[in-house]
């Protein structure tokens, strides 16, 4: 079976009690970006966006952004 590379966007943004427009203003990503990554449209993850949500949410270990799923 397959993998898949995830981007918890929704997750985050639950978690953190923000906006997907308060996300893109803190991590200065687009926030058509950041919805693409969220509902799984985007094939590639650009990983300077990953390391400003990061920034953006003090976030230390990277499994709090990106998972590995079974397609």
């Amino acid at each position: 079976m397959a993998k898949k590379v995830v981007v918890k966007i929704t997750e985050l943004t639950k978690q953190h009690n923000i906006s997907l427009r308060e996300l893109s203003r803190l991590s200065d990503v687009r926030h058509a970006a950041l919805s693409e990554l969220s509902n799984g449209k985007r094939e590639n993850i650009n990983f300077s966006h990953i390391e400003r949500i990061a920034e953006a949410l003090n976030i230390e270990d990277i499994r709090e952004i990106i998972d590995l799923v079974e397609e």
